[in-house]
C-alpha cells in the first residue's frame, strides 16, 4: 500500500502492477456498435491512439466485424479512419465513412459482409459529415459543408475574417445506384444538423439551425419535415432548446425526439412526441429522474431507451403517451454510450465498468435479459491491480439535495486509513459521471489509486441523470452551491476517515478547470494543490470571448453581464486572488474557442503579480482546443498533472520547490 506522508517521487520501475500513464496512452476504445438486422453480426470501432514518443495526432477510428455466435472479431477494415458505419438494407454489406489514399474528400464506402476491398459508392465535391440509408438501399441522405468562397486578394496572403465567410452544413439526397450520381440540395434555409428518412421514403425530417456557429446549433435548430419528392416543406415542428435525435415512429404519423424539456434546459435529455403533420412536441415523463440518451422505436407504440439515473445506466422502453415504462436492463457497475437494436429483442452496446474501459456487450431480454461481454481489448488490465470504485452519497449543506458521486480508492487501501484525496470536477455543468471507466489522459482515477491517492468524482447540482429540477438548481448561481455541494462532498469523505483535511486537492476542465479556479483562490484554504484545465477565471471577459454566449445566458447564468457587471466579477476566481495559497498549474489548448487561452493567462498573471511566492505555472499546447485530442499533447499533459499532485499534494507541502518546467516524460522503452 503507497501511503507516505513524506515526499513521494513517481517512478514507472516502483509501481509496475499498477495503471501508468503508458498504459492510459495506448488505450483502445470501443466508440460504436451497429447490430446486423438479423443478429447475427455486430459491426464495431475502435479508437486506437499513436505513439506518442512518434508523432502527435489525434486517435485513428477502425472498424471490425464480431459473429455473434462464433464470438469471434475480424479487423474489417484498419488503414484508414472510419466513421457512421451502417449496414446497408437490402445488401449483405457494411458501409463507412473515410478518406483514403487518392481521395479529395471524405467519400462512402462499403465492404461486403464475408470480407473484401472496400469499394467507394459515392463521393461529393466536399467532405461527406454523416448519412443515412433509404430502406431501398440505394438512396441516402448527406450532409456536407458548402465551400467557401476564396479571397481575390493578389497578395501572398490571406487574413482570417473572424465569423464570416463560414460555409453553411447543407442537406441532400442521391442515388449511389445511379452511374451520374448528382445530389439534390434540399431546399431549407440554414445548417442541417439531422436528417431521418420517414419509413415509407417519402418524407424526410430535418433539424436546421439558422448558421454554423456553435450557439445556433446547441440553441436554435428547428425541426421541419420535406416532401422528398419536391422538396418542399409539408410540416413545421414548434420544438425549442437543445435538440439531439429524430426518430420516426414505424407508422410515419409521430416524431420522437430526444431534446430539452424547454429552451432553458442545459441538456438535450428529454423526449418529447410529436405529430409528423406538425405542432408542438410534448414531453413524456416529465417527472423522470434520470436522463435520457438515446431512442429508437419499435413498433408504433413503444420507443426503448437508454438513459442514465445517476451513476448508474439504464435500457428500457416506454409507450409514446408516458403510460407504460418497462425496464430491460439496469446496471450500477456500467456506463453504457449507446447502443443498436436488432429487433425488439435483441441489442449491441457500448459500455465501460469500473473495471475496463467501453467494450462491446450483446443482450438479448428473450434470456432473462442476460447481457455478455464480446470483447476484451487492453489485454495490460489483466497484469494491474486496480483500487475499488464505489457509489457514494451525501446531504448538500443547505439540506435541498442528497448528492452522488464516485469514489476510488488507493490501491490496497486499509479502512480507516486517511489518505490525499483528489477531486475530480466534471465539466458542462451539464454532464456527470458515471460508475464506469473513469481514467484518461486528463482525468488521473486508477493511476492516482495506484500511487497512494484517493479521487473522488462528485456529481454536484446541475449534474445530469438526476431529472428536471436537478438539473436547473443550480442556474443564476454560478460558483455557488453548485460549487458548495463540491466542498461538502469532501468534507463527507473527511468525516468518514477517508480524506486527509491537510491533503485535499482538485482538478478539472472546462467547467471543472472554472471549480478548479474557484477551488484555488475563493475555498483555497481548503485544498493543498490543484490542476486547472482549459477553465474559466473572468466571467466578465469569458462573454466576450466565447463562441457560445446564448448558451451560457440561456442555461447557465439567466442573467446578462451587462446587467450585472458585479455579480459577474464577484463569481469569477480573479476577484478572490487575494486568498489564494493553493499551488496551481494551469493548462490550455491554444486554439481554444469555447474557453478562451486568455482566461487562463488571466488568472496566471493575477497570480503572478499579487502571489509572486505562491508555486504557479501555465502550460499552453500548440494546436489544441478545448482539451487535448492528439498523443503527445495528451501523455505531455498527463506527467505534468501527476508530477504536480506528487510534489504539492502527496506531501501537503506548500512551499515544496517548483518542479522543472520541462515535462517528466520517461525514455520509451
Amino acid at each position: 500500500m503507497i501511503l507516505f506522508l513524506g515526499a513521494f517521487v513517481y517512478s514507472e520501475t516502483l509501481a509496475q502492477n499498477v495503471v501508468t500513464p503508458k498504459h492510459i496512452a495506448e488505450i483502445e476504445t470501443v466508440t460504436s456498435s451497429q447490430i446486423a438486422p438479423d443478429g447475427q453480426y455486430i459491426a464495431y470501432t475502435i479508437s486506437t491512439p499513436a505513439d506518442p514518443y512518434e508523432e502527435n495526432r489525434s486517435n485513428s477510428t477502425h472498424l471490425y466485424l464480431l459473429d455473434v455466435t462464433e464470438g469471434t472479431t475480424t479487423p474489417y477494415h484498419t488503414t484508414n479512419s472510419v466513421s457512421s458505419v451502417q449496414f446497408r438494407p437490402g445488401q449483405n454489406a457494411i458501409t463507412f465513412l473515410s478518406e483514403m489514399a487518392g481521395d479529395d474528400t471524405r467519400s462512402l464506402y462499403q465492404i461486403p459482409i464475408e470480407g473484401g476491398e472496400a469499394v467507394k459508392l459515392f463521393s461529393f465535391r466536399q467532405d461527406l459529415i454523416s448519412y443515412s440509408w433509404h430502406n431501398d438501399g440505394n438512396q441516402i441522405a448527406f450532409m456536407a459543408s458548402e465551400e467557401a468562397e476564396r479571397s481575390n486578394s493578389p497578395l501572398p496572403y490571406q487574413a482570417d475574417v473572424y465569423e464570416e465567410n463560414v460555409p453553411q452544413r447543407r442537406g441532400y439526397i442521391a442515388n449511389v445506384a445511379m452511374n451520374s450520381q448528382m445530389a439534390r440540395q434540399l431546399q431549407v434555409e440554414g445548417s442541417v444538423y439531422n436528417m431521418e428518412w420517414s419509413p415509407d421514403g417519402e418524407r424526410i425530417a430535418v433539424s436546421v439551425a439558422p448558421t454554423p456557429f456553435v450557439d445556433d446549433q446547441l440553441m436554435n435548430q428547428q425541426i421541419f419535415v420535406l416532401d422528398t419528392d419536391d422538396g418542399e416543406v409539408s410540416a413545421e415542428i414548434n420544438n425549442s432548446g437543445k435538440l439531439d435525435q429524430i426518430e420516426w415512429s414505424p407508422n410515419g404519423q409521430r416524431l420522437a425526439i430526444v431534446a430539452g424539456s424547454n429552451i432553458n434546459d442545459p441538456t438535450a435529455g428529454r423526449i418529447l412526441i410529436a405529430s409528423a403533420r406538425g405542432g408542438i412536441p410534448q414531453i413524456v415523463n416529465r417527472d423522470y429522474e434520470g436522463t435520457y440518451h438515446q431512442i429508437e422505436w419499435t413498433d408504433e407504440n413503444y420507443i426503448h431507451f437508454l438513459s442514465s439515473e445517476s451513476t448508474a445506466s439504464r435500457l428500457g422502453r416506454l409507450r409514446f403517451d408516458g403510460a407504460e415504462t418497462q425496464t430491460l436492463f439496469y446496471s450500477d457497475e456500467h456506463d453504457i454510450s449507446s447502443f443498436s437494436l436488432s429487433d425488439s429483442t435483441t441489442y449491441s452496446f457500448v459500455a465501460s465498468a469500473p473495471s475496463h474501459p467501453n467494450e462491446v456487450f450483446y443482450f438479448s431480454s428473450q434470456v432473462d435479459g442476460i447481457h455478455e461481454r464480446m470483447t476484451y481489448h487492453n489485454e495490460w488490465l489483466n497484469s494491474v491491480e486496480l483500487g475499488e470504485q464505489v457509489v457514494v452519497s451525501y446531504q448538500s449543506r443547505d439540506g435541498q439535495f442528497e448528492i452522488d458521486g464516485v469514489l476510488i480508492y488507493p490501491v490496497g487501501y486499509e479502512n480507516g486509513t486517511t489518505v490525499p484525496v483528489i477531486t475530480q470536477v466534471h465539466g458542462g455543468p451539464e454532464s456527470h459521471y458515471d460508475n464506469g471507466w473513469l481514467t484518461s489522459y486528463s482525468t488521473p482515477g486508477q493511476m492516482a489509486a495506484g500511487k497512494g491517492y484517493a479521487v473522488f468524482y462528485p456529481n454536484y447540482r446541475g449534474s445530469t441523470g438526476r431529472g428536471i429540477d436537478f438539473i436547473f438548481s443550480s442556474q443564476a448561481d454560478l460558483a455557488g452551491a453548485e460549487f458548495d455541494d463540491i466542498v461538502d462532498g469532501v468534507d463527507f469523505l473527511i468525516e468518514n476517515g477517508i480524506a486527509d483535511p491537510d491533503r485535499i486537492g482538485v482538478t478539472g476542465g472546462s467547467y471543472g478547470g472554472y471549480a478548479s479556479a474557484w477551488m484555488s483562490t475563493y475555498y483555497s484554504d481548503r485544498f493543498a494543490a490543484s490542476v486547472m484545465f482549459v477553465g474559466i477565471s473572468n466571467n466578465i471577459s469569458l462573454w466576450g470571448e466565447s463562441d457560445i454566449p446564448k448558451e451560457m445566458y440561456l442555461v447557465h447564468t439567466r442573467k446578462q453581464v451587462w446587467n450585472n457587471w458585479n455579480w459577474f466579477l464577484d463569481r469569477s476566481p480573479i476577484y478572490h486572488v487575494a486568498n489564494a495559497q493553493t499551488p496551481l498549474l494551469i493548462m490550455h489548448g491554444a486554439e481554444d474557442t469555447r474557453v478562451h487561452p486568455s482566461q487562463s493567462l488571466e488568472l496566471y498573471r493575477h497570480l503572478k503579480v499579487r502571489k509572486p511566492n505562491l508555486p504557479l505555472r501555465l502550460v499552453y499546447y500548440p494546436g489544441e482546443g478545448h482539451g487535448n485530442s492528439r498523443a503527445a499533447s495528451k501523455l505531455d499533459y498527463n506527467y505534468r498533472m501527476l508530477r504536480w499532485f506528487d510534489t504539492y499534494l502527496m506531501t501537503g507541502d506548500a512551499s515544496a520547490e517548483k518542479p522543472h518546467w520541462d515535462a517528466p516524460i520517461p525514455d520509451k522503452e
